[in-house]
């Protein structure tokens, strides 16, 4: 069964001073097809956490494993291609090409294995259906709303069929309204895609979403009680 292992992880950026301790001996498991929230005040370290996860980031010790390999042990090129292959993100800024389509902007990962496929044009449009945009595919991002975009981007994400699935803050810049929806919308895809789902975010609205809920301070990651 799919699985994410983060054993130990522990992060060190260095100074002047003494090193910056980021991350101390974080540890985490998360079986197939479940969601996990991590919360925590800025600069506590969830984006740093979530980069390594997503290979993006090398710990200063510990590992990850996902889907029982170790990226650590790849080179660059192989690295990319499980990165691509088996994650998928979404930020707080969708990051989406402007000069491109929204079907351009959700194909865009597949470029990598060569030409595009028809299965690939075929399941973007699956997914643009799916969040809601299968009459905008030809529209640009100018000419879409923030939440739109949001959801062009999780489109995006999930065009190579990931095992899991990031997002850093990915309510972050919407209004309540469109943050709920795109919330909603997250679980709904990850629960049809039975992939894992952690999600970074100050929101305790979407966070009460995800089955579960950690918070990391001080650079441990700890569970988060129901009276809390």
């Amino acid at each position: 069964m799919t699985k994410l292992s983060v054993e130990n992880v522990s992060k060190r950026f260095p100074t002047r001073a003494e090193p910056l301790v980021v991350l101390r001996n974080v540890s985490l498991e998360l079986g197939q097809s479940r969601n996990v929230a991590v919360v925590g005040p800025s600069g506590s370290g969830k984006s740093t956490l979530l980069s390594i996860i997503g290979t993006l980031e090398s710990p200063s010790s510990g590992h990850v494993f996902l889907d029982g390999q170790d990226p650590a042990e790849l080179n660059e090129p192989l690295l990319a291609v499980f990165r691509n292959q088996k994650i998928g993100f979404v930020f707080q800024d969708h990051h989406l090409l402007p000069q491109c389509t929204v079907l351009e902007n959700v194909l865009l990962p597949t470029i990598a294995a060569g030409p595009t496929r028809r299965e690939a044009v075929d399941r973007a449009r699956m997914l643009l259906d799916r969040v809601g945009l299968g009459d905008r595919r030809d529209h640009r991002p100018a000419e879409l709303s923030g939440g739109e975009r949001q959801r062009t981007a999780l489109a995006r994400a999930l065009i190579n069929e990931p095992v899991l699935l990031l997002a850093d803050e990915p309510t972050g810049n919407l209004d309540r309204s469109t943050a709920e929806r795109v919330g909603e919308l997250l679980l709904e895809l990850q629960e049809q895609e039975q992939m894992m789902l952690i999600v970074v975010t100050h929101s305790q609205r979407l966070a009460g979403l995800m089955s579960r809920q950690l918070e990391l301070n001080d650079g441990r990651l700890r569970e988060m009680t129901n009276d809390q």
